[in-house]
This record gives C-alpha cells, sequence and structure tokens, in this order.
C-alpha cells in the first residue's frame, strides 16, 4: 500500500510507521512539522529514516497537503496539538492545528484523491467527566478543556466528509496509551511521563490519592488495530472507543512503572488548580460498539506493555 503518515514523528505516527513497514510492500509517507512547542522531533524515525519519505510540513499548509494526498490509498491522520493545559493558555494555536489542519487534510483528499481511507486518532477525552459506570459511544460529550472539544469537533468534520462527501473516513478514540518513542513531558500524557521520571530515578508526583481508574494500553495495540482497520471497509464511516478491557487506578500504574523499572519513588501531591478543574475521574471505557465490527483484542497487559517498553529503550541505548 501506498500509506501517509501525517504527525509520524509523533508518540502513535512514530510507532504506526514501524508497524506499516513491518510490512515490507508498502511504502510510508511521513509529514510532521517539528513544532518545538509541540515537542516534535525527528529522533525516533532515526532507525527507520532510510525507509520512509520524509517531509517537513505542516497540515495547515493547504498546497503542501493538495500535493502529500495524491496517490495514497490510506492517511493516518496522527497531527495534533495534543497538550490539554496548552490549549487553555492558547486555544487559537490549538483549533488552528486541530481544526483548521485536519479540515484542511479533509479538503485535499476531497479535491484530490477521494477515493484514499483516512483514519483520525481521537481522544476518549471528549466526553469530560463520565456519566455512568461505563463509557461506550452513546455517551454525551461535555469536555473539560480546549483540546478534547476540539478533537471532538474533528471527528464531526470526519463524519460529515464521509456522509456529505462520500469519503471513507474513520475515527479511533484511545484512551492513556503509553510505550516508546512517548514524549515524556507531563502535558503529553500521564503514563510515558510517568515512565520518564522513573528511568532518571526521579520522583513520581500523583494528585491526590491517585485512585481514580483508567483504561490503558500499549502503543502497539493501537498501532495495530489502525493498521488492521484498513483491511476492515465497514468499519469507516463511523466513531468508536478503543480501550484495553483492564483498568487501573493511576496509583497501581504508578507503582507497576517502579516496580518494572527499579527505580522512581511515588509521592502524593495536592491537586494544582488548574489540573483538578480538567480532571475527568473515574473513567471506564468499553470498546464493544468497535468489538462488533472487527476482531480487538489487545495483546499486552500494562505489566507486559511496560516490560517491552524498557526492553526497547535498553536496546536502543546500546545500538
Amino acid at each position: 500500500m501506498n500509506i501517509l503518515i501525517l504527525g509520524g514523528a509523533g508518540f502513535i505516527g512514530s510507532n504506526l510507521v514501524r508497524r506499516c513497514l513491518a510490512d515490507r510492500s508498502n511504502k510510508v509517507t511521513v509529514v510532521d512539522s517539528l513544532d518545538q512547542r509541540l515537542k516534535s522531533t525527528k529522533e525516533h524515525l532515526k532507525a527507520v529514516s532510510a525507509d520512509i519519505e520524509f517531509i517537513q510540513g505542516d497540515i495547515r499548509d493547504a498546497a503542501l497537503m493538495q500535493e502529500v494526498v495524491v496517490g495514497k490509498e490510506v492517511i493516518f491522520n496522527c497531527a495534533a496539538q495534543t497538550s490539554h493545559p496548552l490549549s487553555l493558555t492558547d486555544p487559537l494555536y490549538d483549533a488552528q492545528v486541530n481544526c483548521l489542519g485536519s479540515l484542511t487534510v479533509l479538503e485535499a483528499v476531497k479535491n484530490r484523491n477521494p477515493k484514499a481511507m483516512i483514519v483520525y486518532t481521537s481522544s476518549s477525552t471528549v466526553i469530560g467527566k463520565s456519566q455512568g459506570d461505563v463509557v461506550d459511544e452513546s455517551h454525551g460529550e461535555r469536555p473539560l478543556d480546549i483540546y478534547s472539544a476540539n478533537k471532538g469537533v474533528v471527528e464531526k468534520y470526519h463524519w460529515i466528509y464521509h456522509h456529505v462527501h462520500g469519503l471513507k473516513t474513520l475515527s479511533i478514540r484511545f484512551a492513556n496509551l503509553f510505550g516508546p518513542y512517548g514524549k515524556g513531558y507531563p502535558e503529553f500524557g500521564f503514563i510515558n511521563y510517568f515512565i520518564a521520571l522513573a528511568r532518571q530515578d526521579k520522583q513520581i508526583q500523583i494528585f491526590g490519592d491517585g485512585l481514580q481508574q483508567r483504561n490503558v494500553m500499549y502503543v502497539q495495540d493501537a498501532v495495530d488495530l489502525l493498521y488492521g482497520c484498513v483491511s476492515h471497509p465497514p468499519i469507516f464511516g463511523d466513531i468508536y472507543f478503543a480501550a484495553h478491557r483492564q483498568h487501573y487506578s493511576v496509583t497501581q500504574i504508578a507503582a507497576e512503572i517502579v516496580s518494572v523499572f527499579g527505580r522512581g519513588k511515588i509521592v502524593h501531591v495536592p491537586w494544582p488548580d488548574l489540573r483538578q478543574k480538567i480532571e475527568i475521574d473515574n473513567v471506564v471505557i468499553s470498546s464493544a460498539k468497535l468489538n462488533r465490527v472487527i476482531d480487538f483484542q489487545p495483546r499486552y497487559n500494562l505489566r507486559e506493555g511496560l516490560l517491552r517498553t524498557e526492553e526497547i529503550f535498553e536496546k536502543e541505548a546500546v545500538s
């Protein structure tokens, strides 16, 4: 397949690049802005740089998008501003990247390559705080930050372009992914941040008691799903949650990280005001709708994913 990965130097994107390259018949083009505000870097693509075409560019660049979508069979749109706090301090930037950027991509596909499949990586945080014991796609949306609101908006863009313009679009909502090539900063996902702290033998600060429940998933399971969706046309034209059946408290997650990496120390601290305002509390997600369309069975539990992450870190440290 001829594949385009937007945001391919990011966390999901760089892992997805490797998954696509596992099939040696694929041709992979990566576009990433390498925006320093997003802590983006090409470093995680160094090992596979000879196997891809890399273009430094922005999804807001209409001329570039019109060019790069041509001839692609599959387009994975992983490009995004993903910091919840940054979206509140600079909401216009978030809207420009997430909303206008994705609209630019969709317009380019509509005009230049309407037969392409487009897969959008969304977020479970579009719902805000959960109402009830288990969350599924029927849950309402009351997001608590601009990033989450805009991710929900972009899902709807993809829905509209499917139903109005006939594009093959798909939105997958992930929750709390972790694994290699994460950014290791608190604003870009707490599990990878905890891993980065543990590897440096630093304190892992947990706000409050840390008893809030989270579904977590190893990133390899996520990219296996994204790649597998391409072979199941009936899944397109809709929005799905994709989450592991297992869930853990934030404190349990931190304790498992300390256990696997053998470093780090857990401390509990009071909630910062801003973080408490956007905290979503307990969220337990169901992927039943997805499982009715495609056989989605994550292979790795939390500990297994952490062990694989540590193994990859160790291999790359000696290479």
